[in-house]
């Protein structure tokens, strides 16, 4: 008769192949550190070109409407975006082939899907906002969006996930109250909440 012991390291066994199967396990940690510090950057940049001189903690009552200025900071969330997928893709999959997986599998094309819905429709409902002038909105917006991809892809990736997107939708809805601070959230939400997350995640997952 087996041991006790011997059952349980079965049950983890099947546990795992389990987990490999129905979730997207290879999701990198350094890559949410990476894209923080990189929303970071990007928050810097915006700083400059919409507020400098004045304090970023000032309150904003005007809102950055010139179509020159709103062209550059789409350019800058784009290149963000950018940025973060193509570092996150490259590493999750040197991490995939680190445990012998997969990137494009079953998991992970279930998680495409499920970040894409609300992505793409946040996307397009941030658009509608800036050009029909509520542009204060556009960082909250963006927000809460995420944090419900997030919440949404986060049966297929580790749980941890679910609770950063309820604190980015969080931050979104405080966001929404005080818009004139827009870039401050923006910045905590893509930039410093990714990189305690993404640290949690390495520490946790990826050593």
């Amino acid at each position: 008769m087996k041991q006790v012991k011997e059952y349980e390291k079965d049950l983890a066994s099947i546990r795992t192949m389990m987990e490999r199967s129905t979730k997207f396990i290879s999701l990198s940690g350094l890559s949410g550190v990476l894209a923080g510090i990189y929303a970071i950057a990007g928050a810097i940049a915006a700083y400059f070109i919409i507020q400098y001189p004045i304090s970023p903690f000032r309150y904003r009552v005007e809102s950055a409407t010139d179509p020159t200025i709103l062209s550059k900071l789409i350019l800058i969330a784009a290149l963000v975006l950018l940025a973060s997928i193509s570092t996150g893709v490259l590493l999750s999959n040197r991490k995939a082939k680190k445990n012998g997986l997969k990137l494009w599998s079953a998991a992970s094309r279930n998680l495409l899907l499920n970040l894409s819905i609300p992505l793409g429709a946040g996307g397009i409902f941030i658009l509608i906002m800036l050009y029909t002038g509520h542009y204060e909105l556009a960082a909250p917006a963006s927000l809460i969006f995420y944090g419900l991809a997030l919440i949404q892809g986060s049966s297929t990736m580790f749980d941890e996930i679910r609770y950063l997107g309820f604190t980015e939708i969080a931050l979104g809805l405080i966001s929404a109250l005080y818009p004139g601070y827009g870039l401050i959230f923006w910045t905590i939400g893509f930039g410093l909440l990714h990189i305690i997350y993404g640290a949690i995640m390495y520490n946790k997952y990826d050593k």
